[in-house]
Parts: C-alpha cells; structure tokens; sequence
C-alpha cells in the first residue's frame, strides 16, 4: 500500500545512520526525504521548508535531540503549524521513555530500529501532524469568521479574541442548549498574575505582546470550537462545551493551565515567564437551571480562591 504523501526530515550527526534511514523510508515508499547532520542544520532546513515528520536522534553534539524538540515546538507556535517528532536512541528503560515524552515527543524508538516500527511510527506520526494542521486550518476559518464578530463590536481590539459581550451571548446559547439537549459545559476564567510587573518593567507596548501571544497560546490550548475569550485588562475566559457529559474530563483545565505555563510568551525583548490562576466551573446537563451571570461569578469566585491561595494554580468545581 502507498503511504500518505508526507515531507520527512531525519537528523543524525551520524551518516551511515541518515541514509540507512534514508534507503529503508524511500522504499516504504516515500519520496520527499530530507537530511540533517546536526540540529542546528535541521532548523535552517525547516525554515526554509516546513515538514510534517522529523526523526532525529536524541544523542547529538552541540544541540540534542531534546533541545532540538524544543526549538521545533518553538518555531510552530510562531507559524502556527505542528511538526509530528519522533526520537530514537540507545538508552534503554523507562525513564528515557517517559522523559522524551514529556519533552513533548510525539513517539519514541530505541535503536536498532526495527523496518516494521519505523514504518507504523512514521504512518502514524504523519497522520497526526495532518490531523493537527487541519485543526489549525479551521481555526483559521474560525478567525474569518471573529471579523465578522468585530463588525458588532464582539472582538477585542488587543488579542482579536471575543470579548466579554460576545462571551454572554455564547454562554447563553450553550447554558440553553445543555439544558435542552444534554451535554456539559466548563466556563474557565483566566488571570495572568503578575502582568502589572510586567508593564513596569517593560511598558505597556510589551505587556500588550504578552496578552497577544497569551492569546495564541491559550487557542492552541483548547479546540478550534472551543470559545477563547479577553474579558477584563488581564483576564481571559475559556468556555467549553462536550457531548456527552461524561467524556469531561475534569483534569482539562489543569492541562491547559501546565501548557500556558510551560515556558516564557515570547516577545520581542525574548520569552517573558508567566504565571496564570484559572478558576473553573462545571456544568452539566440535569443540574439546576443556571444564569450566564451566575456561572460566570461562580467561575471569578473560583478565580479569587486561586489567586488567595498564592496563584499560578487551578480552583474547579
């Protein structure tokens, strides 16, 4: 069977390894198969052209693979655009494993590499960077369609998100349809806590960056349907909607609250670090009747615990 047409980049400061690679992909049937011999090489090689697999080896002089993860998962939030990564390596065990994943790999092999895996690792690698970029693609639509929101005063001039009244009206709708329909809704509210120090240090102009690229992370954060929202001069509301119910996950807003924070928001004087408070609040369908406004002061009640509590932390109920 053909595979999927995909752009594929292995780096490798080992040649011999590259083109073992490189022999063993082509004849799986892939055409467009790159090479880089360090890190560093692979960047410029992405700048110049995107690609939808990188496979590259952990241990690397100069920069390694890890790093490299990192300056790829970098680049995409700046484009936006996703990159499916996958590691190999001789260490052996769990730990490497774990760690790689954590780093933000999205599949692991332990070398030497066996044909078959490489081949379902790779098949499945691609079909991942093609389902995140569609994802990406209809968020772009989705943005077409927030200008058209801008014209009744629905946007935020700063983030380009909604804004509080087009928040209410949302909310709205999908208290209306929960309760009609079934389902479950999480209103999220977001403080970043010390933007204040921010502005003092920096000025207004880079405080404003950092609630731009807030924005872009806090989109990337949740799903294209998902309503993302600047509601106040340093807060965010996120509103979420599943069918059915019980395939909420109440740990999503403490995985939402780790990707924010995970790393500095990058600006135009490097990556500021940011700590955020999120108070959430969850609603399902048979609970009783809810108001817009008082859901939305549960979910701020929830905010001020978090923020009492010392902040840079999550409060939901």
């Amino acid at each position: 069977m053909t595979p999927p047409p995909l752009s594929i980049l292995i780096v490798d400061d080992m040649q011999y390894s590259r083109m073992v690679l490189k022999n063993t992909l082509e004849r799986l049937g892939y055409e467009d198969v790159r090479l880089a011999g360090s890190a560093a090489h692979a960047l410029e090689s992405l700048e110049e052209r995107q690609a939808d697999v990188v496979l590259a080896d952990w241990v690397m002089p100069q920069m390694s693979g890890l790093e490299l993860v990192q300056a790829i998962r970098a680049m995409d939030e700046d484009r936006p655009r996703y990159t499916a990564i996958i590691l190999f390596t001789a260490k052996e065990g769990n730990d490497p494993m774990l760690e790689a994943f954590h780093q933000g790999v999205d599949d692991y092999l332990t070398k030497p590499i066996n044909d078959v895996q490489l081949a379902a690792r790779v098949y499945a690698a691609g079909r991942i960077a093609t389902l995140h970029n569609r994802l990406m693609e209809t968020s772009a639509a989705l943005d077409a369609a927030n200008r058209h929101l801008e014209q009744q005063a629905m946007v935020d001039p700063i983030t380009g998100l909604a804004n509080l009244r087009a928040l209410n009206q949302r909310l709205e709708n999908v208290l209306m349809e929960t309760q009609s329909r079934g389902g479950a809704l999480c209103l999220a509210v977001l403080d970043l806590d010390h933007l204040e120090h921010v502005n003092a240090r920096h000025g207004h102009d880079l405080g404003d960056e950092v609630l731009m690229g807030l924005s872009r992370r806090l989109r990337l954060c949740v799903r294209p349907t998902d309503l993302v929202a600047r509601i106040g001069g340093d807060e965010f509301a996120l509103l979420l909607q599943v069918h059915p119910p019980h395939h909420f996950n109440r740990d999503l807003c403490r995985r939402i609250h780790a990707g924010i924070v995970r790393e500095g928001i990058p600006t135009s004087e490097g990556n500021i670090p940011v700590s955020v408070s999120i108070g959430a609040r969850f609603h399902t369908h048979g609970q009783s009747l809810s108001t817009v406004h008082g859901l939305l002061s549960l979910a701020q009640e929830n905010l001020r615990q978090a923020k009492t509590d010392g902040g840079n932390r999550v409060v939901a109920s």
